[in-house]
């Protein structure tokens, strides 16, 4: 991924917040000179050093269970258009162009395939955990009948990956001068992308 210095999050605790909010994951492997890609929801287990591991589960028959190896996991966070037409310097000079800003963390790791039920329905209840705990009445894997759920574990397996490497990106107009940035706020927060405004305010820019 191309970083710029300005847009550089060094940060490992911010990189594994934006895992846990938008926990979707594209995991990208390569198989016999093929790239492929999945879409997966992970469960990030942060203590693990140096920076995690992430563990999920796939369908039996998705040809990712033959693919043990090197991956390349993306997550993406806030993203919006960034009009020029929020910026003083529209007016001052008319130099402006549009741009996307975005958010997007890139886990490089080894996938392990781990075929065990027991490991199955653990990763299953905590990654169920994590998502129902936002509800009034959380629902959980023990709540469905014992027979229904051993029988669609059968039909899964599950995937590590440990993460040994961990890339950042988060383009929040760092680049743009205190007076375009304002404005661009309030653009953003006049059309309802208040994540994006959010960040543009608390990302300071890098010298």
């Amino acid at each position: 991924m191309y970083i710029p210095a300005h847009f550089e999050q060094p940060d490992t605790s911010i990189m594994h917040e934006l895992i846990r909010a938008y926990p979707l994951a594209t995991v990208v492997t390569l198989s016999s000179a093929v790239l492929n890609a999945n879409h997966i929801p992970l469960h990030l287990s942060a203590e693990a050093a140096p920076f995690g591991v992430l563990t999920g589960h796939v369908a039996r028959a998705n040809p990712i269970c033959r693919e043990e190896g090197d991956v390349l996991v993306i997550f993406q966070g806030p993203n919006a258009y960034i009009s020029p037409s929020w910026y003083a310097s529209k007016q001052e000079t008319g130099k402006v162009v549009p741009t996307w800003n975005y958010t997007a963390a890139h886990a490089y790791g080894t996938l392990r395939v781990i075929d065990d039920a027991a490991w199955l329905r653990n990763q299953l209840e905590m990654l169920t955990a994590d998502h129902e705990a936002r509800f009034a009445e959380p629902w959980a894997v023990s709540n469905a009948p014992a027979d229904f759920t051993d029988k669609l574990i059968e039909a899964v397996v599950g995937i590590e990956i440990t993460i040994n490497r961990l890339e950042g990106k988060w383009k929040a107009s760092q680049n743009q001068p205190l007076r375009n940035r304002t404005g661009l706020v309030q653009g953003l927060r006049e059309n309802g992308q208040t994540a994006m405004a959010e960040l543009v305010e608390k990302s300071a820019p890098k010298d």
